[in-house]
């Protein structure tokens, strides 16, 4: 135990990463439960609207600060080093470090709800003036604010080895344009992260300023501004859409190049279109503004139209390689599947919020509720489910159960859809978001009841992949190198789980695709890269 404490390995730290973002999704999970057991009916009252607004403002954080993105750092914490050949991070006492502060930056969000005035109740987005001393009062909403802060910080020194590492300490015969795309995909990542996080952390401290030391950045009776919060919360705030979204673009064309037992189709599109959705996404802030008048509302929608181009070069890729290829339909590219056909209605969805003049329509509403769940729900959450049934035989050495896997995805894929493509209507309707109850209007208690049974078959599909993990981690099997018997990158070219210094021999690196050369040398061929 006392090593897993003071390890600096990669691929313990990737772990610690991955278990611990996983717990928070658990307690993301019972708490969005919370929620739909009290909105599956009018005029419910099991719990009152300040713990209603604790419950959401914690589900939110916990989902997008302490799930999805601190994941995909955990799974490149684990493969960077790997798939370039290198033996660790390049700073991995740095890297250490950078996961006991999300860890205690995830503890000190959570700790507020110990404290006598409840935990943080401001919305994740905390917007002034509705999370100033007088609003939100009470030590929750500090911790939250300090918490965050942790977490951002930990953020940006995690982005310093993803960018290092790949570029400084690649293997022999690994040049830049035969890494996988998955490394290219953490390095725009990284980017992000280094451009974005630093508002985060700014805004979090002069919002902590605001509440005891009488700054007023954001009180207009103090000469402060509240739309000032918006652009410095939403600078990194759409570019943090993307830290989540683009390791799980990565995920998904590791996935589906073995698969359909094809080399991915058009890798340099997949490159080049990763970086130009990180270049586009520092530009389209504002249109979470929209309604504010504060912003240049003709702009702002081009930009957010604009970025919606490279994010259909890579579905337009991934397509090309399923196409006539021999497709396996194993629970990883399963949730692949499924995280394509859900992540389509996010980006459609999200083309109609683009315009203002929906916009002004669809702003606040539930539409906007299932819009963005689509996105990081159907997207980044069925794709982590992919990347953990696919390197799940690597990092343990056995396999998880695929039927379990397969009745896991079906109970999770139509829990997703019920629970979330009804919002749609209700946005429609005009139901409100944040609200912790509503009227008997006509169709509202029919739609949020489809809703909350749709929540209960995702804790249900969640329950069994636990009991799946439990089960399959007590297995006695002795796995190959490549178990799936056609992965192209080095991972699957050591053993199952790897050794300490990631290879005990590191094959010769000739193409894109080291570890299929190595298994398959007949088909081998020197790239020109």
């Amino acid at each position: 135990m006392i090593e897993w404490l003071v390890s600096t390995n990669h691929k313990r730290i990737g772990i610690l990463y991955m278990v611990t973002s996983l717990s928070f999704f658990a307690l993301a999970g019972f708490l969005a439960d919370v929620i739909r057991l009290q909105l599956s009916r009018p005029q419910l009252n099991l719990i009152g609207p300040h713990s209603f607004n604790q419950a959401f403002t914690l589900h939110g954080t916990a989902m997008i600060f302490l799930f999805i993105a601190p994941f995909g750092f955990g799974l490149a914490n684990y493969l960077i080093p790997i798939h370039v050949g290198a033996p660790d991070m390049a700073f991995p006492r740095l890297n250490a470090f950078s996961y006991w502060l999300f860890l205690l930056g995830g503890l000190t969000v959570f700790s507020g709800a110990l404290t006598a005035g409840g935990a943080a109740s401001a919305g994740w987005t905390a917007y002034a003036p509705l999370s100033d001393v007088q609003v939100a009062a009470g030590s929750g909403q500090d911790l939250w604010i300090i918490g965050l802060a942790m977490t951002s910080i930990s953020g940006i020194l995690t982005a310093i080895n993803f960018l290092v590492t790949p570029i400084v300490y690649r293997a022999p015969g690994m040049s830049m344009w035969r890494m996988p795309v998955f490394v290219w995909d953490m390095i725009a990542t990284a980017i992000m992260v280094l451009m974005a996080f630093p508002s985060l952390t700014v805004v979090l401290f002069m919002l902590l300023l605001d509440r005891h030391a009488g700054a007023k950045f954001f009180v207009i009776q103090g000469g402060g501004d509240p739309i000032l919060y918006q652009h410095l919360f939403w600078f990194f705030g759409h570019p943090e859409v993307y830290v989540m979204i683009l390791p799980m673009f990565g995920v998904v064309t590791e996935v589906v190049g073995v698969f359909s037992r094809k080399p991915v189709f058009g890798y340099t599109g997949l490159v080049l279109s990763a970086f130009g959705i990180a270049g586009l996404s520092m530009g389209v802030w504002a249109h979470h503004m929209f309604t504010t008048g504060a912003v240049d509302d003709p702009f702002f929608s081009a930009m957010s139209f604009a970025i919606a181009v490279p994010t259909g070069i890579k579905f337009f890729n991934w397509i090309g390689t399923m196409w006539r290829g021999a497709i396996s339909y194993e629970t990883a590219m399963l949730f692949v599947i499924g995280f394509m056909l859900n992540f389509l209605i996010g980006g459609i969805t999200g083309i109609y919020v683009a315009s203002p003049p929906i916009d002004f329509h669809a702003e606040d509403s539930y539409f906007l509720i299932s819009h963005f769940h689509y996105t990081l729900g159907g997207g980044s959450m069925f794709a982590i489910f992919a990347a953990l049934y696919f390197w799940f035989p690597k990092i343990w050495g056995r396999k998880l159960d695929e039927r379990m896997g397969r009745a896991h995805f079906v109970l999770m894929f139509l829990g997703f859809n019920l629970t979330f493509f009804p919002m749609l209507f209700l946005g429609f309707m005009g139901m409100p978001r944040r609200i912790y109850t509503y009227p008997a209007l006509p169709g509202w208690g029919e739609l949020n009841l489809l809703s909350s049974c749709g929540a209960l078959l995702i804790t249900l599909g969640t329950a069994l992949f636990v009991w799946n993990l439990i089960v399959s981690s007590r297995k006695r099997e002795a796995l190959p190198d490549d178990p799936w018997g056609g992965g192209y990158t080095l991972e699957w070219a050591t053993s199952s789980p790897p050794p300490e210094f990631n290879f005990d021999f590191l094959p010769p690196i000739r193409s894109k695709r080291p570890a299929f050369d190595l298994h398959y040398p007949q088909y081998a061929k020197d790239s020109p890269e």
